[in-house]
């Protein structure tokens, strides 16, 4: 859990940073920011932090003139040793309001209700995130491959495998034609769409329309047959098998 500690008083912040160790190991503190200028541009330069731990009074003002200035998207627990703010501060986004000092019961209490109402979202949140961004990925079309003086460009559904050989990566296209790389294997299968191709071990990244049989092999393993080339098979590892047999079932 990432937070930032606005906060002005360099003791009130190391106490806090302490009972926050004790109390949640995961917590990474990002920032202490001792003034509401310098809280102001670091929420404006940076992205919002889980969760604020917001000091009232501070030394060039109070806090709640941050939310005027900038949009706080994180939920903010406040700190400080006045409750006259108390009502002012559940207007905005607060999740708690503790009086200095503040005890671990309170802090404790204080993170639970964070938790509880917050770190669900944020985790959805961030699934969604990784999925839009894994449909909205542009993969490569297709290669621009030097051959002597010439150039060739292979589209990449006409590729039926990847593979290294004596230290050179090489593709083999559906018409069993054979063409060098300048890439690595680990480069090629992050420019490919892993729906279509499967790294199945050190040395093959594999299409799957040029999969035309999977047969056992040895203890816990699979030996595919592709469509063109490779007479005596592939080898799918052993620890990828499970992963390569979900990935023919999608």
């Amino acid at each position: 859990m990432n937070v930032v500690i606005i906060e002005d008083e360099q003791l009130a912040a190391e106490k806090l940073i302490n009972q926050l160790q004790l109390l949640a190991p995961d917590v990474a503190v990002l920032a202490i920011l001792e003034s509401v200028e310098e809280a102001i541009n670091w929420l404006a330069a940076n992205s919002p932090p889980d969760l604020v731990f917001m000091d009232i009074q501070l030394e060039d003002g109070i806090s709640f003139e941050i939310f005027d200035a900038v949009k706080v998207e994180a939920p903010v627990i406040f700190t400080t040793a006045y409750d006259e703010y108390a009502i002012r501060a559940f207007k905005v986004n607060s999740i708690d309001y503790l009086l200095k000092p503040i005890g671990n019961k309170e802090l404790k209490a204080a993170l639970a209700k964070f938790r509880s109402k917050y770190e669900d979202e944020q985790a959805f949140t961030q699934k969604v995130a990784r999925v839009i961004e894994q449909i909205s990925k542009k993969y490569k079309n297709r290669f621009f491959i030097k051959v002597g003086t010439r150039y060739q460009s292979v589209q990449v559904s006409d590729i039926c495998c990847f593979y290294v050989e004596e230290r050179n990566t090489f593709l083999r296209t559906s018409a069993g034609k054979t063409f060098d790389l300048d890439h690595s294997l680990d480069q090629l299968q992050l420019m490919v769409d892993p729906e279509q191709f499967f790294r199945i071990s050190r040395n093959y990244l594999v299409n799957i329309s040029c999969v035309s049989e999977a047969v056992s092999y040895s203890t816990n393993r699979l030996k595919l047959k592709l469509k063109v080339g490779f007479k005596d098979g592939l080898i799918v590892s052993r620890d990828r098998v499970s992963d390569f047999k979900r990935w023919m079932n999608k």
